[in-house]
């Protein structure tokens, strides 16, 4: 069988390289697969599925991206990674929806969620806050950013 994160990523970046706005291409890139990666190292440090939760990474605005629109992203997108993921075969039911309830809760920056919700929650405001370090960090995100660089001991004065 092949490597689940590369069937996803191959059927992800198909979509991307034919984005014809190239800032929102690269900014499509570096965004899923920055969040990708930070859900690894997270998942990692918690004890947390670290396959599953790069592939929820990889879905997690991947509706924005797809239509250009993100009104409601989080909710579309969980149900675009369910189709995702059912036409890939790739995941169990239960896996499916551990990446979708994940990816549903992704934009709740100042709730508590499940373990696995809460990776991708926080991998999301790492990358959105490590993407350009001079930038000032967003208010809603400034809270889970100090939690963060307080469990990773970072070196950061938010």
């Amino acid at each position: 069988m092949e490597n689940r994160i590369e069937v996803l990523r191959k059927h992800i970046d198909h979509i991307i390289l034919n984005m014809t706005d190239t800032f929102e291409r690269r900014c499509a890139y570096l965004h899923l697969y920055g969040v990708s990666q930070a859900c690894a190292f997270i998942a990692l440090r918690r004890g947390e599925n670290v396959e599953l939760a790069t592939m929820a990474g990889m879905l997690h605005d991947f509706y924005t991206y797809k239509f250009m629109d993100s009104d409601r992203h989080a909710e579309k997108g969980a149900a675009l990674a369910r189709e995702v993921l059912n036409e890939l075969a790739i995941t169990t039911n239960d896996e499916t929806d551990l990446i979708c309830s994940a990816i549903h809760n992704h934009s709740s920056k100042s709730g508590t969620f499940p373990a696995f919700d809460e990776v991708l929650i926080d991998a999301d405001v790492l990358q959105h806050c490590i993407y350009n370090i001079t930038a000032p960090v967003m208010e809603h995100e400034a809270a889970r950013f100090r939690k963060l660089i307080k469990e990773f001991d970072l070196k950061y004065t938010v």
